[in-house]
């Protein structure tokens, strides 16, 4: 699939792998970064399994978030007319909170054991979902409370430090608020943007951010732009209820794939 010696070199001055299918792993997660940034959120869990499969688990969250920070300037520019930062910034205090604790225990315990509690715990949230559905009326109250909206921006703070899987957890809060499509996007967009910006002194802290992690980041990158442009294109043609089963969909295959693989 890919020339031997560009491989060789490319594996020389990068972190990517000489193995073929790696490198086209790493390319599919790289083109699921834009797709989610675009506002298909539960294909930004896939990439969190694509990329741990070609780099290892604890590189590929370093690896990943400048890839994730230029998706996100595109995903704000593109969403910035939906949404406000208000809502951010109601969630911004524990997010940060959540941040400095996935930092603190990413250097201390294994990623391949916390990303299926991830997992799971996003299938949890999933369910959560569908109960709020079912029971609109008694859970309003709980959904609208401060405390709901601390407790998911610390969970998706500490997800996001451990294996940049906050894009399920985001989406499953932001689809119980009941937004319009126009302002979940510029909401979900404005808050990785805040959260992701964050992270990177924690990130540079642990060693996963340095010059090769960047120099592959260069590489990937069209594959981003590439993914931001699919996306944008797609939700366009998407409306709201199949826009909202859509993202339910694609973060309940998404997080099974991430407690199985």
């Amino acid at each position: 699939m890919f020339d031997s010696t560009w491989l060789q070199w490319l594996h020389q001055h990068s972190l990517l792998p000489q193995d073929g299918l790696l490198v086209a792993l790493a390319f599919a997660a790289a083109l699921c970064i834009g797709l989610s940034k675009a506002g298909l959120a539960g294909t930004a869990t896939l990439t969190v399994v694509l990329m741990a499969k070609a780099f290892g688990a604890k590189p590929s969250v370093g690896l990943v978030l400048p890839l994730l920070i230029v998706a996100d300037i595109m995903g704000y520019f593109i969403n910035r007319k939906g949404g406000s930062w208000k809502p951010v910034w109601r969630m911004a205090a524990p997010a940060m909170l959540g941040v400095a604790i996935g930092w603190w225990l990413l250097d201390r315990i294994d990623a391949e054991v916390a990303r299926p509690v991830i997992g799971w715990l996003i299938i949890g949230l999933l369910g959560f979902k569908l109960l709020l559905d079912w029971k609109k009326d008694t859970f309003l109250a709980l959904t609208e409370h401060k405390a709901f909206a601390w407790f998911m921006g610390w969970l998706a703070g500490v997800v996001t430090m451990l294996a940049n899987a906050a894009g399920p957890v985001m989406t499953v809060y932001l689809l119980s608020q009941r937004l319009e499509k126009k302002e979940w996007l510029g909401v979900f967009s404005r808050y990785f943007l805040f959260i992701n910006l964050f992270k990177v002194p924690f990130s540079r802290n642990l060693g996963i951010i340095n010059s090769p992690s960047l120099i592959t980041n260069l590489i990937l990158l069209p594959a981003v732009i590439l993914g931001i442009i699919l996306g944008w294109w797609i939700l366009k043609r998407i409306p709201q209820k199949p826009f909202e089963w859509l993202l339910f969909v694609l973060t309940a295959i998404a997080a099974l794939w991430i407690c199985l693989g």
